[in-house]
């Protein structure tokens, strides 16, 4: 089986040109530095989406309430961490914009799980239907 990897997924090359997909059932298992590679980029995926999520966060600390960078740096950090504002909002809009925002929040953590996770169960799951095929 040929493989060869971007940006840390296996990408096949069927008669069809290739598709970016995980390796099938057929298929082996990576070798583990393959897998380390994608493992350790879905956690970029993971970081950079973190980062865009506190990048919104002091945007809209910084649109909706008067305060500096670095407190509405603060703001959203907490936030994203899941402790809460440390400057609570005073107007009505960033009122409203904190709780859209902490619920994106709880969105974003459940999507960061759902990408780090996904290669080390596809690696699971793929291990077992490997267990299966050989009973």
């Amino acid at each position: 089986m040929r493989h060869c990897f971007w940006y840390g997924v296996a990408i096949h090359h069927a008669r069809d040109g290739g598709k970016a997909v995980y390796e099938s059932r057929k298929h082996d298992l990576l070798p583990l530095r393959d897998f380390l590679r994608r493992v350790l980029s879905h956690v970029f995926y993971a970081l950079v989406l973190i980062f865009s999520t506190l990048c919104l966060g002091v945007v809209g600390n910084m649109w909706f309430e008067t305060i500096t960078w670095h407190d509405a740096v603060l703001n959203a950090a907490l936030i994203v961490a899941g402790i809460g504002p440390f400057i609570l909002p005073a107007t009505v809009g960033g009122k409203i914009f904190f709780s859209f925002y902490g619920i994106f929040v709880g969105l974003v953590f459940m999507a960061t799980l759902g990408v780090v996770l996904a290669p080390v169960a596809h690696r699971l799951l793929h291990k077992f239907h490997l267990d299966g095929d050989d009973a």
